[in-house]
């Protein structure tokens, strides 16, 4: 059978710490261990290599050739497992992260504005945060925001806001049409869309018992975030949870006449799968939301 031939990774930090220092005495420091251990490692890595790695001179430690050899190969092993630690470290803090896939209009209009309360709580968790991406994105969350209707397979929902849903313009506009005393009066104005969300015409109309016919107009928009913009710069009546325009109706940039509105299945939930262990960090940033979420959500319909 062949002899081991391979030294120990403190033997090597040994040899490193030797041509570094060039004694016994300045290299004990930098390795944090007394000049016999030193000693007693060098003795044991010159017996593994059969030759000795340094010549004793009145200078100092001098390398043989061999010394040279495993001087060099003695840092890149370092080197690597150094660089090892750094990855595996850095890996943990990223598993360690708590993942959080968001809407983009609910990001935008409730989350991100009040996240930094939940960053004073806890200010040594880390969140990372997606908010479009492809199908998967869900699976890899720890939490997920959702909008809809649930219930949603392998997932537990807890309901946050948004069956309230309210009917708003700008003020001007509004006065500028002859007013809203009715929910047929919403008929007279033009209705911002946004076609791939629920909260359309058809709902408010059913609520209110206004039959089949249309507003006098209808303006589509590709995202939510500028169907509320329009409904502030005057184009329009818009269809808004209430949650995403609490600023605007406070400081009366839209106003909710007659407090026209109806009661959507379309809510927003935070979703977390079945089987997720929740660990300090995930349960505290779940609790958060659901306490922020209890404030934002106050019953305006009946």
């Amino acid at each position: 059978m062949v002899a081991q031939l391979y030294p120990t990774v403190t033997a090597l930090r040994v040899v490193v710490a030797l041509a570094q220092g060039g004694t016994v005495s300045a290299a004990a420091p930098l390795l944090h261990l007394t000049q016999s251990a030193v000693s007693k490692q060098l003795k044991s890595i010159e017996d593994l290599v059969g030759a000795p790695l340094f010549t004793r001179t009145s200078h100092g430690l001098v390398p043989t050739e061999a010394g040279a050899i495993y001087i060099a190969q003695a840092r890149l092993v370092i080197g690597a497992l150094e660089t090892a630690a750094v990855k595996v470290a850095e890996l943990r803090r990223s598993q360690s992260a708590i993942r959080v896939h968001v809407l983009p209009i609910l990001g935008d209009r409730w989350f991100m504005p009040i996240y930094p309360r939940f960053m004073e709580r806890c200010p040594d968790t880390t969140v990372q945060f997606t908010t479009f991406a492809p199908t998967d994105t869900a699976e890899e969350a720890d939490l997920v925001f959702r909008f809809g209707q649930g219930p949603w397979p392998g997932w537990h929902a807890d309901y946050l806001f948004g069956r309230d849903v309210l009917l708003v313009g700008a003020p001007s506009m509004i006065e500028r049409n002859g007013g809203l005393a009715d929910a047929a009066d919403a008929r007279r104005f033009t209705l911002l869309d946004h076609p791939q969300t629920p909260l359309r015409w058809a709902m408010f109309a059913a609520a209110h018992g206004l039959g089949d016919a249309p507003p006098a107009g209808l303006i589509r928009f590709g995202y939510y975030a500028l169907v509320i913009r329009g409904a502030i710069t005057g184009q329009g009546l818009a269809l808004v949870p209430r949650c995403l325009i609490l600023d605007e109706l406070a400081d009366g940039r839209l106003v909710n006449p007659q407090g026209l509105s109806f009661r959507s299945e379309y809510r927003y939930w935070l979703t977390i799968r079945e089987n997720q262990r929740l660990n300090p960090g995930i349960r505290a940033l779940r609790d958060w939301i659901l306490e922020e979420a209890a404030k934002t959500e106050i019953p305006v319909i009946a």
